[in-house]
């Protein structure tokens, strides 16, 4: 086969440093699609992006010829380097240094896309570090809790 071809479906979720809520009403719709941005000019479309006050979620299709880690470091960079520009209120802004990443068949594409939409409403019965913990476990990754949050 002389072509390279893929789908890879990522549901992505990090967090503020130390879950402070900078993310506030006013700001995230131009955040969210500032990171959509981010992730299209990667040749990574954002499918789906959102979250709350302290932490963000997004649903992409990764480009065959970026690693997620290359990825992230654009999204996570660009958007703190944007953020701080957005007043003094912003001056602080950081990223926490990790994040998750979980891949998603084309068949969960629409649950994903449902369950990013939803997060105001979700994490209204659900903290962020549950919600974690509970993707944690869904994917049976490994962890230690005193090394995933910053």
């Amino acid at each position: 086969m002389p072509q390279s071809l893929a789908c890879v479906l990522v549901h992505i979720v990090f967090s503020t440093k130390n879950r402070v809520r900078w993310i506030a009403e006013d700001i995230e719709p131009e955040l969210h699609a500032y990171l959509g941005g981010i992730c299209r000019n990667a040749d990574s479309p954002a499918l789906a992006v959102g979250g709350t006050d302290d932490h963000v979620h997004l649903l992409c299709s990764l480009a065959r010829t970026l690693s997620l880690s290359e990825l992230l470091q654009e999204i996570k960079t660009g958007s703190s380097t944007w953020i701080k520009t957005r007043g003094a209120d912003y001056a602080g802004f950081h990223w926490q240094d990790g994040y998750s990443a979980f891949s998603i068949g084309r068949s969960g594409e629409r649950d994903v896309r449902r369950y990013i939409a939803r997060q105001k409403e979700h994490h209204r019965r659900v903290s962020f570090q549950d919600e974690l913990r509970a993707f944690l476990r869904k994917y049976g990754i490994e962890y230690d809790e005193r090394y995933i949050w910053d």
